[in-house]
């Protein structure tokens, strides 16, 4: 048994069951590894980008990683956007970059790179093998690092000759890293500030948005009057008819502000307190009052379920009845197209259990907004903010999701940084359906562009952030690589198109024009 065949053996011993790939000739070994299991599912994809991505809705629906198996530093290099967003989730990753051979590595071949360099950044856990002997063993503390709640990057670097040698036997199921639980004293000091009559809100995110986490914040809202917020881009939300509220931070800096503006405390679970994306000349980068009491009840690596159930307890909350949501369909609108009547319709036809991934953007917002009183669902957002995501999250999503609707919302310009993707969907009949907003205009930079006091709105800017001449096509686009495609021009047209792509199996895209 040669190093890759061990190394592949002790991955699906520990979970490690799907591979998003795009692999070269350093990694022949591992591919033809993967070719005699039957344990491991390898999925194509044609840039790195996708497969990281992939990975990243991968680990965000099942909780445990996927692997992804790149060609040297180049092929990681293409990788490290989307892995910078999985890293932002919290998303568990595992990422194997094969490497020159050993005795190769002084000759500076053409693709010879600082693999560990160009992984360190985006990685929490980052080794390369020594020797074949070396790989299974390595491998299996990678899967254990990319394990540690609510997940991690690891990244292990396979020389060409540590996979093509003879090793040793892989090894078995390894005991995975325990979730740390909150200290009694960050509980008690929540608790006391939640009783001292002070405007206070409860801000979550990560771990903490998953539905018994939201009930329990129901509860305690309940018992002591404070409100409960997330961060504006989540790693996973779980909305819907069944599921308690919780009220998102708006993107730019004066709508959170104005959110949160009278607040005296601020608890947070699983996240960090609110600050702009950006910096603006003459605004301040934090979103909450200059004088709010902040204090973590969990940091985003600790247990949010045992840290709030601990919280309700100690206010005697468990005793109230979470108020869930009920369904509430808003119905079809009519006329001019509009990210409105999209939203509209998305939510009247939202299947049960859906999967949706979002990168909607500017135009985005009315999906999220008609959604909260829809069937229930899992909503992903671009945690990151490195765009193009949402096509390649949605592969992954779909995969771990085993049969799940994935509903994938993507503005025009952000698709093409991934559309090959396209192709993967096709390949591996994902039933996903995608939305695309062609307004044909990176909108939210020219949002940005008065936000920063740029003030240039003549052609030759706004030329730079326009996507016409050519038109962008992606009917087109989309069934070259094999996925069957309509245009949306009306809501009319819209509705139909969304009814039959939300009874029907299989990929499907949607273009909605909305630069009319």
């Amino acid at each position: 048994m040669n190093g890759a065949e061990s190394m592949l053996d002790t991955l699906t011993n520990n979970g490690v069951d799907v591979c998003f790939t795009n692999p070269g000739t350093s990694e022949m070994h591992m591919v033809a590894a993967m070719g005699k299991s039957d344990a491991m599912r390898a999925i194509l994809c044609l840039f790195e980008g996708v497969c990281s991505g992939a990975a990243d809705g991968y680990g965000r629906i099942a909780n445990k990683p996927a692997c992804t198996l790149f060609h040297l530093g180049p092929g990681l290099s293409n990788a490290s956007a989307n892995i910078h967003n999985a890293r932002k989730a919290s998303s568990p990753m595992l990422n194997l970059v094969g490497d020159h051979a050993t005795y190769h590595k002084k000759y500076d071949a053409p693709l010879n790179s600082d693999v560990i360099g160009l992984a360190t950044p985006v990685s929490h856990w980052v080794r390369t093998s020594k020797d074949a002997a070396s790989l299974p063993a390595d491998a299996a503390e990678a899967v254990q690092a990319a394990n540690v709640m609510p997940g991690q990057i690891s990244t292990l670097i396979v020389p060409a000759d540590c996979a093509w040698d003879e090793s040793v036997a892989p090894l078995g199921a390894q005991e995975m890293p325990k979730t740390p639980t909150v200290e009694d004293a960050a509980v008690k000091r929540a608790a006391e500030m939640l009783s001292n009559g002070k405007p206070t809100a409860i801000l979550m995110s990560k771990m903490a948005l998953y539905e018994e986490c939201l009930e329990l914040a129901d509860q305690i809202s309940q018992a002591t009057g404070a409100r409960v917020y997330c961060d504006t881009l989540n790693r996973i939300i779980q909305r819907g008819e069944g599921r308690c509220r919780v009220e998102r931070l708006g993107y730019f800096a004066e709508q959170a502000t104005e959110q949160i503006k009278d607040l005296e405390q601020l608890i947070v679970v699983g996240t960090k307190a609110p600050v702009g994306f950006f910096a603006y000349p003459g605004k301040v980068s934090e979103f909450y009052p200059e004088n709010c009491d902040l204090h973590t009840l969990a940091h985003f690596s600790e247990d949010a379920e045992d840290a709030l159930s601990k919280l309700a307890a100690e206010l005697d909350a468990v005793s109230r009845t979470p108020r869930r949501i009920s369904l509430d369909r808003p119905g079809l609108g009519s006329g001019e197209l509009s990210p409105r009547t999209i939203g509209q319709a998305f939510a009247e036809m939202l299947p049960t259990d859906a999967i949706v991934v979002d990168e909607g953007g500017t135009c985005g917002g009315g999906c999220f907004t008609f959604s909260e009183t829809a069937e229930p669902h899992d909503w992903l957002g671009i945690t990151g903010g490195s765009i193009g995501y949402g096509l390649p999250a949605a592969i992954g999503a779909a995969v771990a999701g085993n049969g799940r609707k994935t509903i994938c919302l993507h503005g025009d310009g952000g698709a093409m940084y991934t559309i090959q993707s396209l192709w993967t969907m096709a390949r591996e009949n994902l039933d996903i359906c995608v939305v695309i907003f062609a307004n044909r205009k990176y909108q939210i930079l020219q949002v940005e562009l008065s936000r920063v006091g740029a003030q240039s709105m003549t052609p030759r800017t706004l030329d730079v952030l326009d996507l016409t001449r050519p038109d962008l096509d992606f009917v087109q686009m989309a069934q070259g690589m094999g996925v069957p495609a309509t245009r949306a021009t009306t809501t009319e047209e819209f509705n139909a198109q969304f009814a039959a792509a939300m009874t029907e199996k299989g990929p499907r895209l949607i273009e909605a024009m909305l630069d009319r």
